[in-house]
């Protein structure tokens, strides 16, 4: 198989560079990374990919057994960096992706040497000493939501997501993205995503990590970024000047140069 064909790969910047590998979240592509990809490639072989089922990946290839976990993900993830030949990447994974990064790291610990987990959250429901943000009930009416109506639900959710209410333009972009992924496809990786429990994962990380959290953000509130940067020995965390969970599209520049800073601590 063409990975580089089922992932629609993209590679820029400098070819000789350290590498870094640029992950989406739910609903999105790697076009969601545009405003990121100026800042690391003079310096750095940047690389893009969509999911299976997501952007313009090869949607033939999804099947629901893989994709209906993490793991699945996490192997499209290592096989784009097998298909390249990445060693020691850096892997920068948006929200569910921070997850993602963290078993590839774990299934290929060749290839990847170093992860930015940005708007991470291992588990989205609360436990006995443990808030993800939502209630089981919030998850199972937002599924149920999704799955009787994904592009009202797109509608009505991708602007509390994206948050910055001022700048309708952020959660129409989101919208658009949402929209424009397959439904039966989006159910499933919304499943894989909002029922997940990686919390134990997070022990298995021995890469410097940079996390990446946002003063507010209804997906993923602090404590959360507070429980992956305990979870993970020798991690910095860092709290953006930003709001919502895309902060790589909502605050650029705060963004950009916490990756770059950390980018430049590896050499």
């Amino acid at each position: 198989m063409d990975i580089r064909r089922r992932n629609n790969i993209t590679v820029t910047g400098k070819p000789q560079g350290p590498p870094v590998v640029l992950a989406h979240g739910f609903g999105c592509d790697q076009n969601m990374w545009r405003l990121t990809v100026p800042a690391l490639a003079d310096d750095h072989r940047v690389v893009l990919f969509d999911y299976v089922g997501s952007g313009r990946s090869d949607l033939s290839a999804f099947t629901e057994d893989r994709y209906a976990s993490l793991e699945g993900y996490a192997r499209d993830a290592v096989e784009v960096c097998e298909a390249l030949d990445l060693r020691d990447a850096v892997f920068v994974g948006h929200s569910v992706s921070a997850m993602t990064g963290v078993l590839a790291a774990v299934m290929a610990p060749e290839r990847i040497g170093a992860l930015v987990m940005v708007a991470p959250s291992p588990r989205y429901i609360d436990c006995d000493g443990y808030r993800g943000g939502f209630s089981a009930e919030d998850i199972d009416e937002l599924l149920v939501s999704l799955e009787s109506n994904y592009l009202g639900w797109s509608a009505a959710m991708a602007p509390v997501i994206m948050g910055n209410p001022e700048r309708p333009e952020l959660g129409e972009e989101l919208t658009n993205s949402f929209c424009a992924t397959d439904p039966d496809m989006a159910r499933v990786f919304a499943r894989t995503t909002f029922l997940s429990d990686s919390r134990d994962d997070l022990k298995t990380v021995r890469v410097p990590t940079l996390v990446l959290e946002c003063t507010q953000d209804v997906i993923a509130p602090r404590e959360v970024g507070a429980f992956v940067h305990r979870a993970i020995p020798g991690s910095t965390l860092v709290t953006l000047d930003a709001t919502g969970h895309c902060p790589h599209l909502s605050a650029p520049q705060a963004t950009n140069e916490a990756i770059t800073t950390f980018l430049a601590g590896l050499r």
